[in-house]
């Protein structure tokens, strides 16, 4: 399952969806900051809890098949804590981030949830989640316990908002058959710039397009976010105060991209998802696609295919990368037991992970990561190989409105509507727009 909004959405929507809503206070965590524990009889936050019978809302977007692994740890959870009932309510996810927001304004809201990596700063601006730097450190959590851009994603303004719980990073997807019969190792993806076009080039002799590219956010933007980042540029500048992509290694990157079609290796306007659906069928090779990809190829049993790092076509590694994070919300009156409840469901989930990355995940924990029972699922076990250079955008509220304008500059390089460099730069000076309506809107 892809695991933003729905594939054919924006992956931006999550962090601007329900900007229309803004909260009275926002920026302001309120009294829910400081967090003691589930009262008097409590044990310490996190660890245990046994304060008197609370019951906690849980809210996310797991739609997919990824929401019956989450509801069986859930099952399991709550025979484990009797004093906790955690129920869990399932919304697409852009019905999930209209709905939030409204919820906790009405003082209706969940007590738990799911956010995006680049929702977690937007509304921690708007006053919707609490901090949680209590819990990191009563757990001792530190970037050691993850991985330095793992765990700096949960942060704005200083202050941790958010859990990690994975990391859903791109990878590339192969299929054996077809490569094998163009006379490709079909046991050794092409891992570098060259391999790739050597690659391409055999396929091509074979009569194979190897490599679609797609004009879309899934998964053309996340290549190019991909490849800006490889070619040593970058999104925004520091504090995400204008934007950078339009740079000389954002016009590099889009280049190659669209050079896949201008060289025949893609062919012209390739539908959405379609570039997966040809790979399926062995109408072509090569694939960079996200990890959820892997739920979707296990389902053919006839398929030979393979997972592994995205090449490092620039100069250096780097791959694009969603994260889940584990958020608590705020509420009109606080509710010390519920809050104390909370955080021990955050770390037990957390430790338990091992059984999310089965829906095609890669943990955010380092020790479940490094387990024996990971790395003994291959497909996901490959692309971990990628945590320590994943990339995100940057920790800013409506980073998500800015990011659009990428979107919208990859569609119009890849279906030849314009150069590269000038889909960029539109697109950058519509992004800069954005940006400064965003420090008016958030007070940044």
């Amino acid at each position: 399952m892809n695991p933003y909004l729905t594939r054919r959405g924006a992956l931006g929507l999550g962090a601007g969806a329900g900007t229309a809503i803004l909260l009275s206070a926002c920026g302001d965590s309120g009294p829910n900051e400081k967090v003691t524990g589930g009262g008097p009889n409590a044990a310490p936050a996190a660890t245990a809890y046994t304060g008197p019978n609370v019951s906690l809302a849980f809210w996310n977007g797991f739609t997919g098949g990824d929401g019956a692994f989450m509801k069986t740890l859930i099952d399991q959870f709550n025979t484990e804590h009797q004093n906790i009932k955690v129920s869990m309510n399932v919304y697409q996810w852009a019905d999930y981030y209209q709905k939030v927001p409204a919820a906790v304004s009405s003082g209706n809201g969940p007590d738990l949830g799911i956010m995006h990596v680049d929702s977690v700063a937007t509304n921690a601006a708007r006053g919707v989640i609490l901090p949680l730097d209590d819990l990191a450190a009563s757990l001792s959590l530190t970037e050691d316990d993850f991985s330095p851009p793992v765990w700096q994603a949960g942060v704005y303004n200083q202050k941790r908002y958010g859990i990690p719980l994975d990391v859903h990073p791109l990878g590339l997807f192969y299929n054996k058959t077809v490569m094998e019969k163009a006379g490709l190792d079909p046991e050794k993806p092409p891992a570098t710039a060259e391999e790739y076009l050597t690659a391409l080039d055999k396929l091509k002799s074979a009569g194979v397009q190897g490599s679609w590219a797609t004009p879309f956010q899934f998964t053309g933007s996340m290549w190019f976010h991909s490849l800006l980042w490889q070619f040593g540029g970058d999104l925004f500048d520091a504090g995400a105060q204008k934007a950078t992509f339009a740079q000389d290694p954002g016009v590099q990157a889009l280049t190659w991209y669209t050079d896949l079609v201008r060289k025949g290796y893609s062919p012209r306007n390739v539908a959405q998802d379609a570039d997966l659906v040809a790979l399926r069928n062995g109408k072509n090779a090569l694939n960079w696609n996200g990890i959820w990809t892997i739920n979707t190829l296990s389902e053919d049993k006839n398929l030979q295919w393979g997972a592994a790092p995205v090449p490092q076509i620039g100069t250096q590694k780097a791959v694009w990368a969603g994260s889940h994070q584990f958020v608590q919300f705020k509420q009109r009156s606080q509710d010390d037991n519920k809050l104390t409840a909370g955080k021990v469901f955050i770390n037990w989930i957390s430790q338990k992970s091992l059984e999310w990355a089965k829906g095609g995940q890669v943990p955010a924990r380092k020790d479940v990561r490094e387990s024996a029972e990971f790395k003994a699922l291959p497909a996901q076990a490959a692309l971990a190989q990628q945590i320590d250079y994943v990339h995100y955008p940057p920790s800013v509220p409506g980073i998500g409105d800015a990011l659009n304008t990428v979107v919208t500059a990859v569609n119009e390089s890849v279906l030849l509507r314009k150069e590269p460099a000038k889909a960029l730069s539109d697109a950058a000076a519509k992004a800069d727009q954005i940006l400064e309506q965003n420090r008016k809107k958030y007070g940044g």
